[in-house]
């Protein structure tokens, strides 16, 4: 066994390694009496349109029509607020400040909530204009086709929220969802058997009125991308589920053409949806590239 020398004290090996005291200068250290630079007014020669902080990763709460009806996620926070030409810099600090007042009080991800935290930024930090986007993964639960085995599935969202003193407050979402597409073609042309592909449906939409939104969107969009796949994806499956999953897909052959299309459809029958985007991606499974589509619409 090696005997260890006579250990130095903490305070020894700190100053071993590189320590100092610290310096004792003449700056006051007291906020009251330290110079505020970001408060200085003059011309600073332009308004500035966003300027705050993202990449924040903050516990929310989720709320859901589906099981787990409550969820506590990761969101990634993006929070910003409009700057005057006269004002040189804003508050960053208050910015998480708020984030921690409403997680206290129980920040959830539904869009009364968020249309709120983001009116009062703009007040808190005295600017006519806030934004916040916050992206989280959404779990729900799901039964294999046969058998009902159960397990979670997820799906990517994320909500965006512009406010401005006018008390106007501006709503989109996004959900991708994962799908199964099998290829029409592959199917019309093949003695047997048909190629399919995971594809990934991403719908962006503009909520009409979202202060007085009680519905589940994240369940819509995720209905409507699944519902016209030609067939779902399941956490669980076991050999008698694997047969009512590719016989689903292949009943269904579906283009990235017909997805875009027949999601599309769906969302215009959503009476609070009143401008979308909707998207498409194959991961193709006989080809190195993707099938891609998208489409825009406005009611």
């Amino acid at each position: 066994m090696i005997s260890l020398p006579a250990m130095p004290t903490k305070e020894e090996r700190l100053v071993l390694f590189g320590s100092v005291p610290p310096v004792h200068g003449s700056k006051p250290i007291d906020k009251a009496s330290m110079t505020d630079l970001q408060n200085q007014t003059r011309d600073y020669l332009f308004d500035i349109d966003a300027v705050g902080i993202s990449n924040i990763k903050h516990p929310i709460a989720v709320l859901s029509n589906m099981e787990p009806s409550l969820q506590t996620t990761t969101g990634h926070f993006r929070l910003t607020t409009s700057l005057r030409r006269n004002s040189k810099g804003i508050n960053m600090s208050r910015l998480t400040e708020q984030l921690d007042i409403y997680y206290r009080k129980g920040l959830t991800t539904e869009i009364p909530d968020l249309c709120e935290f983001t009116s009062d930024l703009a007040k808190i930090m005295n600017q006519e204009h806030s934004q916040l986007e916050v992206s989280f993964p959404w779990f729900f639960e799901r039964s294999s086709p046969s058998l009902k085995k159960t397990g979670l599935m997820y799906a990517d969202t994320a909500i965006s929220v512009t406010y401005d003193v006018s008390g106007e407050c501006k709503v989109k979402v996004e959900l991708t969802a994962a799908i199964t597409t099998l290829c029409p073609c592959s199917k019309e042309i093949s003695e047997y058997s048909a190629h399919n592909q995971r594809g990934y449906i991403t719908m962006t939409a503009e909520i009409a009125d979202p202060l007085r939104l009680s519905d589940d969107w994240k369940v819509k969009l995720l209905n409507a991308a699944e519902s016209n796949a030609s067939s779902l994806l399941y956490p669980v499956l076991k050999r008698p589920d694997e047969k009512a999953v590719t016989e689903c897909a292949y009943e269904n052959p579906r283009f990235v053409e017909d997805m875009v299309r027949l999601v599309a459809a769906d969302l215009i029958e959503i009476p609070y949806i009143q401008s979308f985007t909707v998207a498409c991606k194959n991961e193709e499974s006989i080809h190195q590239h993707d099938a891609v589509a998208r489409l825009s619409y406005i009611k």
